[in-house]
């Protein structure tokens, strides 16, 4: 019998990546050893990144099933092992690249990241389930997609995407569940239960702040933050940490939407932000038996606001689409199943999967980014 060549062990190990992470587990320092018995079978030591990680049956799974196929491995035995505090601490070193703990990545001149803020002047106009399903439907079109859930104290994003689990935590740095192709994290997700989190503003700037620097995010095409409502501290907040932000405004038709959504908008003329337009949520209802649109909260909202931003910043600022009501869109958020998902070709998701290709489609304004331009003598 032919003895497993160690190089092909290390090539087939070399194939499976950390669930969480996405890099291959021998290039992260999960390796802890490889031991080959007289009879082929194999005994592979990993180490995993924290205590009582909830992946770890998968590792071990895809660890058995990666070395199973090199010739003349017989069997399979994981150990599973953790890293220690100087193990950590070398990993985090590795994934952030060199670049001070503290940075914010997205904040660098050298970005490539689109950051987009999804704002809206009140409660209740389908803000967060609005941000869901564009960032899910940009992943579906191929783009790597990160959202923060902003809204500290209404923080919903967790049971909307269904994450169930926290993130892995290495030496400090937080790595961010995955749902339908989307890094997300939350302050939601570092409490217990429904516990409420009682804040005032120096606390939600430094929560905001954490979730944007201590969050191994990887390189994204566009990063996603749902604001709070209103102009408060967190609009703020997101404004100086991340000041080539564009603004997304959410409104529904009816006027009293339609007045706080261009207060919301007007923040960015006060803190320079770019306005990347309007998403008019809940315009309209299809009759369930004969198909008419019932105009439940009136019509045209969307772009009276998307009118009166364009007027106040002097630049164009475009209604990006207008979303029908769709009882689906409240049971998929409830499920964790977002819209472009559970239901891709409801007129609702088709609107948002739209919404989606536009916002994706546009690149970074270069308006204070070095271009690297060297002189001619």
């Amino acid at each position: 019998m032919t003895s497993p060549d160690p190089a092909a062990l290390n090539a087939a190990l070399a194939t499976v990546s950390d669930p969480e992470i996405h890099r291959p587990i021998t290039d992260l320092g999960m390796v802890k050893s490889i031991n080959v018995a007289e009879d082929g079978s194999v005994d592979v030591g990993i180490y995993l990144t924290t205590q009582g990680c909830p992946l770890r049956d998968r590792i071990t799974s895809d660890v058995t099933t990666a070395v199973s196929k090199v010739p003349g491995v017989t069997g399979v035995r994981v150990d599973l092992d953790v890293m220690n505090d100087e193990q950590r601490q070398t990993l985090r070193s590795s994934l952030q690249g060199g670049r001070p703990v503290k940075t914010i990545q997205f904040a660098e001149a050298g970005s490539l990241t689109r950051v987009l803020a999804v704002a809206s002047g009140k409660g209740g106009v389908g803000k967060s389930s609005t941000t869901v399903n564009v960032a899910v439907a940009m992943a579906q079109q191929g783009l790597n997609v990160g959202v923060v859930d902003a809204d500290v104290y209404g923080h919903s994003l967790p049971r909307m995407f269904g994450v169930v689990h926290p993130p892995a935590v290495v030496d400090g740095m937080i790595v961010p569940p995955e749902a339908h192709g989307v890094k997300v994290v939350s302050a939601g997700m570092f409490v217990d239960g429904n516990r409420p989190i009682v804040w005032r503003g120096p606390m939600l700037h430094r929560a905001l702040e954490q979730l944007l620097a201590d969050v191994y995010w990887g390189d994204l095409d566009v990063l996603l933050l749902d604001l709070p409502p209103g102009t408060g501290d967190i609009a703020i907040s997101s404004a100086q940490l991340l000041p080539t932000a564009e603004v997304v405004v959410i409104t529904t038709p009816q006027l009293a939407a339609r007045e706080v959504a261009e207060r919301a908008g007007a923040v960015a003329v006060q803190t320079r932000q770019r306005v990347a337009g309007v998403i008019e949520n809940m315009a309209g209802l299809p009759c369930p038996h004969c198909g008419e649109m019932v105009d439940v909260f009136g019509t045209g909202g969307g772009q009276a606001v998307a009118d009166s931003l364009t007027t106040l910043i002097g630049a164009s600022v475009p209604l990006l689409g207008s979303v029908p009501i769709d009882p689906r869109l409240r049971e998929a958020s409830d499920a964790g199943l977002p819209l472009v998902v559970s239901a891709p070709d409801s007129p609702a998701a088709v609107v948002l999967t739209a919404i989606a290709r536009e916002l994706g489609a546009r690149t970074r304004s270069l308006v204070g980014r070095p271009l690297s331009l060297t002189p001619v003598s």
